[in-house]
């Protein structure tokens, strides 16, 4: 099985991503942790990525798409779901040359939730445990279950950044959403809570 999964940021792609490599034994190929392992072990790919980085810019379909190819030539034998990528339509182009994909599971939650959620969500930054008010609250206001130290927002999180960040994926994803419903892959999975969502994605999986 050669799986994708699409979604905004902040639409539970992460826990979704999670459960279903667990729960179907495959390989989870996540472009932002492979890019985030070249950059911390300094090699000629992480040097280059974090230039485009460091400077505000996106990578270029180019970098991204040579990089996936190695990192999908190194789970070809094996299951895997890939999330984080493609982001353009000219990386889904690349990348189905190469790997066509089985199928493609596209996360919908309504924006308004989505800032909601991230508008609630505080870190603890030292550990990255996550609360969200209202779902997963911490037992004293502010503090860290475990530490007790101070919780904080990241800054990528401030609602006016998230809208910013969720039209720069609307206007970019479309196209690929699209590129795959015409190669009669795609399956959407509307919910507003991540177990929602994860009870259609197994109905869905499963018999598979």
């Amino acid at each position: 099985l050669k799986a994708l999964i699409l979604g905004a940021p902040a639409s539970g792609k992460g826990t979704i991503s999670s459960r279903i490599v667990k729960r179907y034994n495959i390989e989870h190929v996540s472009s932002g942790d492979k890019l985030r392992d070249h950059i911390q072990k300094q090699t000629d790919l992480g040097k280059e990525v974090k230039n485009y980085l460091s400077q505000g810019k996106l990578v270029p379909d180019d970098v991204m798409i040579k990089f996936m190819v190695l990192e999908l030539k190194k789970v070809q034998d094996k299951s895997w779901l890939l999330d984080g990528f493609p982001r353009t339509v000219a990386q889904a182009q690349a990348i189905w040359k190469v790997e066509p994909v089985d199928i493609v599971l596209n996360l919908n939650v309504p924006f308004d939730v989505i800032i909601d959620r991230v508008k609630n969500r505080w870190v603890h930054l030292p550990s990255g445990r996550v609360y969200n008010i209202g779902f997963n609250t911490p037992k004293v206001m502010g503090k860290d279950d475990v530490t007790g130290e101070d919780l904080s927002q990241r800054p990528d999180d401030k609602p006016e950044v998230v809208q910013k960040r969720l039209e720069i994926y609307e206007s970019n994803t479309r196209p690929v959403i699209n590129f795959y419903k015409e190669k009669g892959i795609l399956t959407h999975y509307e919910g507003r809570t991540s177990d929602e969502i994860w009870l259609k994605v197994i109905a869905h999986l499963d018999p598979i």
